[in-house]
């Protein structure tokens, strides 16, 4: 019989994730603090953690920072009977917490992949997301199964925890400038007259275009919709982690953009982070 695989975490990533675990034919038991409303079919929930860790070798998280990932990681190493062997943490944490989780459980026999994801919920369900990993290579190819099963997209980008932390931290420093500055150029374009589904148009035919202009513009903000399923508060976290691993000098592009995303996140705290357009609009 194929051994059972953890999920511990149930928001909008990780009942997608869980989901395409269970589509790829994996037996999941699943546990979330809020209960198993997010828990896909064919799966099993249990109340505790403790149970969980009897019940499955390998463990995946999708929590929403470090002292989550701790405090799981902690629990799972102390639960009696446990026959957790491996976690692979697709959370975002930074690499200080990656390199703390991966010390806790080392302490335990537990090995700690870190694998953080990118390319929001949708992404997920389409099974387009990267999942970019790091970690001993032994470990690696132990949850070579579990990491195919979530995605399409797998990158092993390192050889130690926190290693993909720091790629997945650059990527979200990417992506938040390039929003905000999408925004601000948008704003001043439809200022001045024009229509933004032209403004739209003619970036992604020019120099100016990113998948800020060309997927989060045109399908979250031009729509209206804005619900690619990432809040702005955790756009702030990811950026604060950033800041803390390459040091914030003023005036460098990094401050200015984690200075713009507090701001935001302060004034609008838990919305859907493409809502960044009339924010800056309306203080434009």
């Amino acid at each position: 019989m194929t051994p059972s695989i953890g999920f511990v975490g149930l928001g909008h990533m990780g009942s997608a994730l869980a989901a395409n675990l269970v589509a790829a034919g994996h037996e999941l038991v699943t546990h979330d603090v809020a209960g198993a409303g997010g828990s896909p079919d064919g799966a099993t929930f249990v109340d505790d953690l403790a149970e969980l860790g009897r019940r499955a070798p390998v463990v995946v998280l999708s929590l929403p920072d470090g002292r989550a990932s701790e405090a799981v990681a902690g629990a799972l190493a102390a639960a009696p009977g446990r026959v957790v062997t491996h976690v692979v943490d697709t959370s975002t944490i930074g690499l200080a917490a990656a390199r703390s989780v991966d010390a806790l459980l080392a302490g335990a026999g537990i090995a700690y992949v870190d694998a953080p994801v990118s390319g929001g919920v949708a992404g997920a369900r389409a099974r387009t997301l990267t999942v970019m990993y790091a970690a001993d290579p032994a470990a690696c190819a132990a949850v070579r199964a579990v990491i195919e099963g979530l995605s399409d997209r797998r990158y092993q980008v390192g050889d130690r925890p926190g290693m993909a932390q720091a790629l997945k931290l650059a990527n979200n420093f990417l992506s938040a400038t390039a929003l905000a500055a999408t925004s601000e150029a948008v704003a001043f374009a439809t200022s001045a007259g024009l229509d933004m589904a032209t403004v739209l148009e003619v970036l992604n035919a020019s120099s100016g275009r990113s998948t800020a202009s060309s997927d989060k513009f045109v399908d979250h903000v031009l729509t209206g919709t804005y619900s690619s399923g990432f809040a702005n508060t955790l756009m702030a976290k990811d950026l604060g982690l950033y800041l803390a691993a390459v040091g914030s000098r003023p005036g460098t592009i990094g401050g200015v953009t984690a200075e713009i995303w507090d701001r935001f996140a302060s004034a609008q705290p838990g919305v859907d982070f493409t809502r960044i357009y009339p924010f800056i609009d309306d203080r434009a």
